[in-house]
């Protein structure tokens, strides 16, 4: 909420306790009537947003209508956005100088340099030859194979066209042909120097934009200062089309009589003093009361307001920063069109519900819709920044993004056989399918380990996921699998070892220690190992590792019951082994997760190694070190997901 707005409440409270009082007590005759009204009105001056101080020739809010010129009506949207109706055009109004000029900017191109139904650019006001020039933009034009200067691409949901804007170095044939194959073509006034920025490679198309453009007005200047000179406010003489000085002592149709008195048409009219006092201040004290509680809810819902409009802001200049991602951006209205106004939940997640869908084309999908109540966009900036970089037969595949206002959706390839969560728990099989096999939970903990190493090796950037989990590797028809959610992400640039944190993230049970405690080392892609680790060992176990329900006490932490059992070379128990091949497919597995989970971080394998020590011997493995310094006393139950950085 602007700061103006609270002294305005203060006063208006005022105001409205003084009015009251004053209409329980005898009047005062008024210093005039009709101008004195308009000299109030018109006293006060226009804000919205930034902008504040704005006098005659506008009007709009409460200013009234008399104290400006028509086509100069400014209003203030909900998000607090100054704007003005131009003909067929609205404009955001960027500023408004003490030069008779109003710098403005397209409303529709702020939003989306491929406007649904773009338009020419009609003004009833003359442009500012000194700091504007006019821009040709050509819409719906073929896709081409060559990449022509001024090029930039419209993707709506069922097709993508190029369009183009031109230059002075434009070529009179490439004018010509853009005329001939383009269906569109309009002009959008932009400033020079944004323009001149933009050839040079400084700023982007959709920043030029934003930098609006200006138009100059009349504000009859002399004539309004002579007004304010002389204590009366400038206003609009719709009869005469020019400007008139509201003044206090000009008094029409009306006039003043006695203290005590009003008259019109030279007849008394005598005001009444009447009233109980303690009634009055009563019903004074209730009004004043509710509003004061009225406005601190206008003031709780405006900041809370604000705080969205940031989020959003910054979703967009995020968005508009990484444009080169190659994600195609959908509407909100495709994202319902596309999940059949969400119909087929597939599951819920900390951040959003997942929906599934089909695109034009046939393909399915998976539309992940997040929360608008949660966070404040970052985990949206963490999944597109992160998974739009990679492209890994086990990650899954981001195909699009809708980012519209607080709504936010991501768009996957469809995975058809959900988490490895619903498979790896014996305590809670699926009723159509048995336990994997142990063969197929090789292959998963081979793929997984392919993923995270592909992750976490980028050439300049290396992705860290920070929420290994069951639930978050999904399986496609051949059980091979995909690492998904991102939400966690961070990047890590360079030659970067270590990121910092603020917080934890994750969630609890795969959480490494140093993520938890700076205690036990820096925060690395070690993290996402001991995730790893801990998952394999839930896979091998086909239970949680932390289980109160067991009926042995020694069983409650999985990883320490079968380190046990492993270093005391007793029968390992566990579920569906029967052949030799699967009991060294266990023991692998189980080596391996024991590696990935110790205390210290520089004692836990790199994913490459992982990969090496899962493919090559079993021979070959030693046990590790006891990786636990003792049972966690924390009991199962929490498996939400957190985040504090």
């Amino acid at each position: 909420m602007n700061s103006y707005f609270i002294p305005s409440l203060s006063f208006f409270l005022f105001f409205f306790f003084f009015t009251f009082i004053k209409a329980a007590t005898p009047s005062q005759p008024p210093s005039s009537c009709i101008n004195g009204t308009l000299i109030n009105k018109c006293s006060t001056q226009f804000q919205c947003g930034t902008l504040n101080g704005i006098g005659y020739p506008f009007w709009g809010n409460n200013r009234s209508s008399s104290c400006g010129k028509p086509e100069l009506e400014l209003k203030c949207d909900q998000n607090n956005v100054p704007q003005i109706q131009i003909m067929s055009n609205t404009y955001r109004v960027l500023s408004v100088p003490q030069n008779q000029s109003i710098r403005i900017a397209r409303m529709d191109f702020w939003e989306d340099i491929c406007p649904s139904s773009p338009n020419d650019t009609t003004l009833n006001l003359n442009y500012s030859i000194s700091t504007t020039r006019i821009m040709s933009l050509f819409y719906d034009c073929p896709v081409s194979d060559i990449t022509y200067p001024n090029l930039f691409t419209c993707v709506d949901i069922d097709r993508t066209t190029d369009a183009y804007f031109l230059n002075n170095s434009t070529s009179g044939n490439r004018r010509q042909n853009l005329e001939e194959d383009c269906k569109m073509k309009i002009q959008v006034p932009v400033l020079q120097m944004a323009f001149d920025r933009l050839l040079r490679g400084e700023i982007a198309l959709w920043e030029v934009f934003r930098e609006g453009f200006d138009v100059l007005y009349d504000a009859e200047e002399s004539n309004c200062t002579l007004c304010k000179g002389s204590g009366g406010e400038c206003g609009y003489d719709s009869g005469t089309g020019k400007s008139i000085c509201f003044r206090s002592d000009y008094v029409a149709n009306c006039s003043v009589g006695p203290r005590g008195t009003n008259t019109t048409g030279g007849k008394p009219v005598h005001s009444s003093s009447g009233g109980n006092v303690k009634v009055i201040v009563g019903i004074v004290a209730s009004v004043a009361g509710t509003l004061v509680i009225a406005a601190l809810g206008i003031i709780i819902f405006c900041r809370l307001k604000r705080k969205k409009m940031k989020n959003s802001e910054n979703l967009e200049a995020f968005l508009k920063t990484h444009g080169a991602l190659a994600l195609r951006r959908y509407k909100y209205s495709d994202v319902r069109k596309m999940t059949d106004s969400f119909q087929d939940k597939l599951g819920q997640g900390g951040f959003g519900s997942v929906y599934k869908g089909k695109l034009l084309d046939g393909r399915m999908v998976a539309v992940k819709v997040l929360n608008e109540t949660k966070g404040n966009g970052n985990e949206f900036i963490n999944e597109v920044a992160s998974i739009s970089r990679t492209s890994h037969v086990n990650v899954v595949a981001l195909l699009g993004f809708c980012v519209e206002g607080p709504k936010r959706a991501l768009i996957y390839e469809y995975v058809p056989n959900g988490s490895l969560e619903k498979f790896i728990y014996v305590e809670k099989p699926l009723e159509t399918h048995s336990h994997l096999g142990w063969k197929t939970l090789y292959k998963i903990a081979i793929g997984i380990a392919h993923g995270l190493e592909y992750l976490h090796r980028g050439c300049y950037i290396r992705i860290l996921h920070f929420d290994i989990k069951p639930h978050n590797i999904l399986l496609d028809e051949d059980f091979n699998p995909k690492i998904s959610d991102f939400g966690l992400a961070k990047l890590c640039v360079g030659k970067e070892s270590m990121v910092s944190m603020t917080g934890a993230r994750g969630t609890a049970g795969y959480i490494a220690p140093e993520v938890v405690s700076r205690n036990f080392g820096g925060v690395s892609h070690k993290a996402d190992v001991y995730s790893y680790g801990m998952m394999v060992l839930e896979m091998v176990g086909g239970r949680k590792n932390l289980n109160v329900r067991v009926t042995n006490l020694s069983e409650i932490y999985f990883p320490q019951w079968i380190y046990k059992r492993l270093n005391l070379k007793e029968d390992l128990g566990l579920y569906g082994v029967t052949t030799v091949e699967e009991e060294e497919i266990a023991r692998k597995m189980i080596l391996v997760g024991l590696w990935c989970i110790q205390m210290d971080p520089s004692d836990r394998p790199a994913m490459s190694k992982v990969i090496e020590m899962l493919e090559g011997n079993l021979q070959a493995l030693q046990i590790p070190p006891k990786p636990f310094i003792s049972s966690p006393a924390k009991e199962e139950g929490s498996s939400s997901t957190t985040s504090t950085s």
